[in-house]
């Protein structure tokens, strides 16, 4: 068995930065040149972005350039992914909007804060490795259960309706668009088809081209030039600030954290899951590797700091991690740019983002929403098996009718089922003596024998245990032993030995040797052989 101790990092290096890692390969001159560009790039993608997921999100969209600058710096400045961005991601959107609905903007501000928190100590006790586990099936069913949110909490800017109050459960937000349907808005529905229209035009033609910006500009143009009765940012939030705030705490009471303790864990868990799956994608895109805990940490930090800067829930974001990794990133110093240049932005030109459409970016969070569905997984899992596609559907339909958490859960311990039947199935008995005599009977168990397997299998070796004198137990190809497994052989041993038989254990393993001495197979019901011819029979 190949030692893998010796692949996995020592204690200190997983919790390095990766821009220590970069700076000790040596860095360039033409290496910052290339990150730049790869920043430049990056912002130009996350600026339309950040202000369209804080504006659905229920905050203002100042709120989500504060969460891109500061979190996005220090996530890049302390994390573990040689490509990440950080930012507001389109899959916080249901969550932070629940929570601003519930505790307001500074409940909102505590539980990011507290999420940070949360997310350090994850990473400080090294649980980044466990977030893998979360089955596919699961990550394709919530995924896609909240791009249909998004996609719903935008169809009131996407037709220019007029609501009073939009509930935030996706039913009756549904009847209340439809219930103002009447209201419906040409010129917003035309704003917002052309952006749509423009986004996946460019990224077909021209895919180097800032796609987003392109057409969020060239429809804030058109409705600038022609006076089109479409609403702006700065009809419904005015003028956006020319700086971030000074740093503050956000208010610190014991109600203000209960109230907001169960968002930031939901925060928590949401964000461990899309940070870790996005260094795992530009892992996969560049040949790099991760440190999971060190990422957390860095998650973790960039959320307190966030919140300590009026910002909210910080993550890896996929698209624009990508997007820096084709951009021709050399490492963390183009995601710390990318933050310096929203901040340049903001400094400069804060103005001009007043008179952007929120049709315009209500078309952006529908082509996000679109993209977000991995619709060809979703069918190629669902077509090849029947119990993921259970997995996938009742993770999204809880994600969208009930609670992300639940359906995060809920999904989990489905997938768990769907292991343990699958682990049980290749538990496997055949008869392996190879000179069958009357007084006794060889059989091989091979795979897991677990509780799942146990209950399957038990039945069978009753039967080939009822009559010889010895039972040989060969367990050389046994994978994997379990407390259930070793109680089910204990019975059958005892059960042989009321007949005037013994069991016997052929080649176990010490380890599992173990696990069936404490479950009680020892004389006289069980005697533990390393060969055949040990058996000594006459």
């Amino acid at each position: 068995m190949t030692d893998l101790s010796a692949a996995r990092p020592p204690p200190a290096s997983a919790f390095l930065p990766k821009i220590v890692t970069v700076l000790r390969e040596g860095y360039h001159l033409p290496d910052l040149r290339a990150d730049a560009l790869a920043g430049l790039t990056v912002a130009i993608v996350a600026l339309p972005l950040a202000m369209a997921i804080a504006i659905a999100s229920g905050v203002g969209p100042e709120r989500g350039l504060f969460t891109a600058i500061v979190g996005g710096f220090l996530v890049s400045l302390l994390g573990g992914s040689r490509y990440q961005i950080g930012g507001p991601a389109g899959a916080f959107i249901v969550l932070v909007s629940a929570c601003v609905t519930n505790i307001g903007v500074p409940g909102l501000l505590l539980a990011t804060l507290l999420s940070g928190i949360f997310l350090t100590a994850a990473g400080v006790l090294k649980l980044g490795s466990y977030v893998k586990y979360i089955p596919y099936p699961v990550t394709l069913g919530f995924t896609a259960g909240i791009a249909v949110i998004i996609f719903a909490s935008q169809i009131k800017d996407l037709f220019g309706l007029h609501l009073t109050t939009e509930p935030a459960a996706f039913l009756p937000k549904i009847a209340a668009l439809w219930a103002a349907h009447a209201t419906f808005g040409p010129p917003a529905a035309i704003v917002a088809l052309a952006t749509i229209t423009m986004i996946t035009g460019i990224k077909h033609v021209a895919p180097r081209l800032p796609n987003l910006l392109i057409a969020v500009t060239a429809a804030s143009l058109a409705v600038a030039l022609f006076h089109l009765p479409v609403e702006t940012i700065h009809d419904r939030f005015g003028d956006l600030p020319r700086r971030p705030p000074a740093p503050s705490l956000p208010t610190l009471n014991l109600p203000a954290l209960i109230a907001a303790l169960p968002y930031a864990l939901s925060f928590t868990l949401l964000g461990a899951i899309e940070s870790l799956l996005s260094a795992v994608v530009a892992d996969g895109m560049s040949g790099a590797r991760h440190r999971s805990n060190a990422e957390l940490v860095a998650q973790g930090l960039a959320n307190v700091g966030a919140a300590l800067f009026g910002g909210f829930c910080v993550t890896g974001t996929i698209a624009r991690t990508a997007t820096n990794v084709r951009a021709g990133s050399r490492g963390p110093v183009s995601g710390m740019l990318h933050a310096v240049f929203l901040l340049a932005f903001l400094l400069v030109a804060a103005p001009l983002a007043g008179r952007i459409p929120l049709a315009a970016l209500a078309g952006v969070l529908a082509v996000v929403a679109w993209n977000m569905a991995e619709k060809a997984e979703i069918w190629a899992i669902a077509s090849t098996s029947r119990a993921d596609a259970v997995v996938i559907v009742t993770t999204f339909a809880l994600v969208v009718f009930r609670d992300l958490t639940e359906g995060i859960v809920a999904g989990f311990a489905l997938s768990g089922l769907v292991f343990v039947h699958r682990m049980s199935q290749s538990a496997a008995i055949e008869t392996a003596d190879l000179t069958p005599r009357p007084d006794r009977v060889v059989v091989r168990l091979t795979g897991p024998y677990f509780f799942g397997a146990a209950a399957q299998t038990s039945a069978a070796l009753d039967l080939i245990a009822d009559h010889p004198r010895h039972f040989v137990l060969d367990l050389a190809a046994l994978d994997y032993l379990d407390s259930s497994g070793a109680r089910a052989l204990r019975l059958l041993a005892h059960r042989i030995h009321r007949k005037g038989g013994q069991m016997v254990l052929l080649a176990v393993r010490p380890d599992q040797r173990r696990i069936l001495e404490k479950a009680g197979l020892h004389p006289p019901y069980a005697r533990y052989i390393a060969t055949l011819e040990a058996l000594d029979l006459p």
